[in-house]
């Protein structure tokens, strides 16, 4: 990658202004997030058992490490390795199976916050800049509408007749999961394999996300970034090395996040065990 800051979905456009814009209610995102907060509230005690936990944490791993940390963010969204068509589709489908949203949705809601972490200044939803209280509801349950927002162009991804169907169908991407978790365990495997899953991965991505913008440590400055990011150790292992998060600001096109002995890097180790980058 050429430029080491390049956002790579983002057209800079005339007159686009980080700042300007309003938070509304994104009924779609805040119904889904607070509907697997309330099904894992009301009924994973009812249904925990050892199989289950263990259930939770193999999917749970397994779909951040493949999808999220290597499918969406290493290589869909920052490009940082080859791989085959297919094997990219299989990672970008577990990232879709995170729950988080859509892969077109990931690209967008990724590239404007990175394109305005690196201006002077932008809105504080894009900065995680509000106390956690509201900055929790506003990822979780609201969007950002800019007065003046920047283009997308997403290139190949945005014309994938499969990643257009995951954009469409990314909720339902659940159904054959929870299919196939009840035929092997019952509703408990339901409880614990999807909604608890979904709900721990969302909301744990936004507290990470929170933090990684607000406090902990810091070996890298972005010249002219009016937000810095920092690392948060204790999440290196569990977020796959997405946490951290201040190596990534100082160099996004990289596949390796986690640079130092100690910093642990899962998806790093993954990428490179399977020769893809």
């Amino acid at each position: 990658m050429s430029d080491a800051h390049a956002v790579n979905h983002l057209v800079e456009t005339p007159g686009a202004d980080p700042v300007r814009g309003r938070v509304r209610w994104d009924p779609v995102h805040s119904l889904w997030n607070g509907g697997m907060a309330v099904a894992t509230l009301a009924l994973a005690p009812f249904t925990v058992s050892p199989a289950a936990i263990g259930l939770f944490v193999v999917t749970t791993g397994a779909s951040l490490l493949l999808g999220h940390s290597v499918g969406f963010h290493r290589k869909l969204i920052h490009g940082s390795f080859d791989c085959p068509t297919w094997l990219e589709r299989v990672l970008v489908w577990f990232g879709t199976a995170v729950g988080m949203s859509g892969p077109h949705w990931i690209i967008r809601t990724h590239d404007l916050r990175d394109w305005a972490q690196r201006q002077p200044e932008c809105h504080p939803y894009l900065s995680h800049a509000s106390p956690m209280p509201r900055d929790a509801w506003w990822q979780l349950h609201c969007r950002l509408e800019l007065d003046h927002p920047p283009g997308f162009d997403l290139g190949r991804g945005g014309r994938d007749r499969f990643y257009r169907f995951l954009e469409a169908t990314w909720m339902a991407q659940q159904l054959p999961i929870a299919a196939i978790l009840f035929w092997a365990g019952g509703w408990s495997f339901v409880v614990w394999g999807v909604c608890a899953r979904v709900f721990i991965c969302v909301h744990g991505h936004w507290l990470v996300g929170h933090l990684a913008h607000t406090r902990g440590p810091q070996r890298w400055l972005v010249g002219g970034a009016g937000v810095q990011a920092h690392d948060v150790p204790w999440a290196g292992f569990v977020t796959m090395g997405e946490a951290w998060h201040n190596n990534h600001h100082a160099f996004p096109g990289s596949a390796r996040i986690g640079l130092y002995p100690g910093q642990s890097d899962l998806a790093r180790i993954d990428i490179r065990d399977s020769q893809m980058g």
